[in-house]
């Protein structure tokens, strides 16, 4: 048995670098809301047209003074038809995690790429029982890239539109 630091339990790949590492502590709901407005006739419409759904995403990460992250997933989806709205549904689902290895200039893709995509089929899972339970046919969401939206977010930012996310 060998005398160690206990705070140096990174793993690492034999050269003495820490490997890049990503592991979820924590999932939790932060808020949720379904607004189903024009119930019960919404849900009397069998065989109408398909609704137009609106979908918004944002991912948000804060760094901890413990050296762990926080990373916001926000869902906001609205079903509609031409005689208005049929459900209304807002989901920021986080996530806590232990990032190591990963050079700083490449943390902030990290944390609004792949973190979001660990958080995303649980968000999904929520939004699609909700649906049910308000009485419509489960709302799958298509999965999302995650790189894109990314990408999409940092050219308005620096075209002077809104920020990415903190990172």
């Amino acid at each position: 048995m060998t005398d160690t630091d206990a705070g140096q339990g990174a793993p690492t790949n034999g050269q003495g670098a820490p490997d890049a590492g990503i592991r979820i502590l924590a999932q939790f709901i932060r808020d949720l809301s379904f607004e189903n407005p024009r119930a019960p006739e919404s849900l009397r419409a069998a065989g109408a047209a398909q609704p137009q759904i609106d979908l918004g995403v944002e991912m948000n990460a804060r760094g901890r003074d413990d050296g762990l992250y926080e990373v916001d997933l926000k869902l906001s989806a609205q079903a509609g038809r031409d005689d208005g709205t049929l459900f209304v549904v807002e989901l920021l689902y986080g996530g806590l995690f232990q990032i190591g290895g990963v050079p700083a200039e490449d943390m902030e893709p990290v944390l609004l790429i792949e973190c979001p995509r660990f958080l995303f089929p649980f968000a999904r899972r929520i939004i699609a029982d909700l649906s049910s339970e308000g009485g419509f046919p489960p709302f799958l969401l298509d999965p999302i890239d995650f790189a894109a939206v990314y990408q999409a977010r940092k050219a308005e930012a620096e075209a002077g539109g809104p920020t990415v996310g903190n990172a």
